[in-house]
């Protein structure tokens, strides 16, 4: 989709900080973090929210967790933990319409989010 800002970045036209990618996902670090490690991972393929996702995308999905751990690996989290989160519509605070995890560690993070 070429107004979608995560489709422009697989498709590199928007730089960003990769940390990670493989044939189905790509991850990078997010432009306003709020932890001191912040990643995003994201599907090659545009599907704007998990509300959006076929039961033919579960090895996509599957694939976006695997990712997120090494995405985790990378930031030097898996020893001391980490969260992934996905936001899905505006009201749980997705602000870009294009399925993505949140990896998120670095400092303690606390229970109930939001």
């Amino acid at each position: 989709m070429k107004d979608c800002v995560f489709c422009r970045i697989v498709g590199g036209e928007i730089p960003a900080k990769r940390v990670f990618e493989d044939d189905a996902t790509v991850a990078f670090r997010d432009a306003n973090p709020v932890a001191p490690a912040h990643a995003l991972v994201i599907p090659r393929a545009h599907i704007a929210t998990l509300d959006e996702v076929q039961d033919s995308d579960r090895e996509l999905l599957g694939r976006l967790l695997l990712s997120a751990r090494a995405v985790a690996a990378e930031l030097g989290l898996s020893s001391t933990g980490y969260r992934l989160v996905i936001n899905t519509h505006a009201g749980a605070g997705q602000s870009v319409f294009h399925v993505h995890v949140h990896v998120l560690g670095g400092r303690p993070l606390g229970w109930p989010p939001g």
